[in-house]
């Protein structure tokens, strides 16, 4: 997907206390991070949603400003934390029945002369 991809994160929900009680929200910059996935993952989902156990292959690419093209992005956001949020995305998007069924990942992040985020998905034996 060509895009610049958001570096905001699914950890980054906030929390406030009402009555007592902890009430959890996503912050305006995580709603327009999930909005701006949803809206390019929509356009690349299966024709039928996966429903048995895949490998999922995401390369994030970053604009690579004063970096090398291809060189490895060794700062936040961490991979797991970006991965949480795209799979969630994945899942509303209906590529698969429940983002449990990734049962292999390789991810890695980059930043690169065009931005955007590679995905693959295959199933397993």
């Amino acid at each position: 997907m060509s895009m610049s991809p958001p570096t905001v994160t699914h950890q980054e929900k906030q929390v406030h206390v009402v009555n007592g009680k902890p009430v959890f929200f996503e912050p305006q910059e995580l709603k327009a991070a999930r909005a701006k996935l949803k809206s390019h993952l929509v356009q690349h989902r299966p024709a039928q949603k996966y429903t048995r156990p895949v490998e999922l292959v995401t390369k994030w690419c970053f604009p690579r400003g004063q970096h090398q093209d291809g060189e490895y992005r060794a700062t936040k956001p961490d991979t797991d934390n970006l991965q949480k949020l795209l799979k969630d995305c994945m899942t509303d998007a209906q590529f698969w029945t429940d983002d449990a069924l990734v049962c292999r990942e390789i991810t890695e992040k980059f930043w690169a002369e065009v931005p955007g985020i590679y995905i693959r998905i295959e199933e397993l034996p």
